[in-house]
């Protein structure tokens, strides 16, 4: 004869099972599936649906915060009728987060105000619902760190660190000036990712300026053929988002004087 479970037997070996979505649900699921005369194996599926959906959601939630996206730029608030088709229909397959998994990049450029930084944000954001890990970073901050890494001898630990991410988003590649040491860094960073793991960057500069950035002709030459070898390419041939955006609030309020 079956034993019957003591009193809060269930909530007990939930909780020791960690099975906490289930432990807060399953008196519902059990009156819904009454309700709805479910066999045994459909409310057992249930209560693993709603358990597995919630840690998926827990778990995207802990990615996004490790990843210092800015949350407002984001897919929903993104213009994608601004890009052209082509630009389009690339996005459309990026944020299915494939080609994290074959170790790809995304190079996005384009003149100030283009939208990179928030289209690489958004797909970012994208990717992470898909239980990719991201990092974002800009340039300047990234290098500053890889050097005081390097100067400290922790340069291999750090490269360690960051290669845990799927993807790393580098903003603003060349929007400040380094110095020929800050840029070796950056180097030794994409040499270690090649083919390891993405990079998702951001340029004003394209490629034909990139010496004016890494200083030399054949780190220049090594950085491109790294970046490019499994990658995307957006170019963003845009007029700044800002500038549209002012001139549009001006000829909303009646601005006799917008040209």
């Amino acid at each position: 004869m079956r034993k019957k479970l003591p009193d809060g037997a269930l909530e007990e070996y939930l909780n020791t099972l960690h099975l906490t979505t289930i432990r807060k649900r399953y008196r519902d699921i059990m009156a819904m599936a009454s309700r709805e005369s479910l066999s045994y194996e459909e409310f057992l599926r249930e209560l693993l649906r709603e358990e597995t959906e919630a840690r998926r959601d827990r778990r995207c939630e802990r990615l996004l915060k490790a990843s210092k996206i800015p949350v407002d730029k984001n897919m929903d608030n993104f213009e994608i009728k601004r890009l052209p088709t082509r630009a389009t229909q690339q996005v459309k397959t990026l944020i299915t987060g494939g080609f994290t998994d074959h170790a790809e990049n995304v190079l996005i450029f384009g003149k100030p105000g283009s939208g990179k930084t928030h289209l690489l944000c958004a797909i970012g954001q994208e990717i992470i619902k898909k239980e990719r890990s991201v990092l974002f970073t800009t340039c300047s901050t990234l290098v500053q760190e890889l050097l005081l890494a390097k100067r400290d001898l922790k340069l291999p630990g750090m490269l360690k660190k960051l290669s845990k991410f799927d993807a790393l988003i580098i903003d603003e590649i060349g929007y400040v000036q380094q110095d020929r040491e800050e840029m070796e860094v950056l180097f030794t960073l994409m040499a270690e990712r090649y083919e390891r793991g993405s990079i998702m960057l951001s340029s004003n500069f394209s490629f034909s300026k990139w010496e004016k950035i890494f200083k030399d002709p054949m780190v220049t030459a090594a950085a491109i053929d790294r970046l490019v070898h499994h990658s995307v390419i957006m170019e963003l041939n845009l007029d700044s988002y800002r500038m549209e955006h002012a001139k549009n609030h001006r000829k909303s309020s009646g601005d006799i004087n917008v040209n």
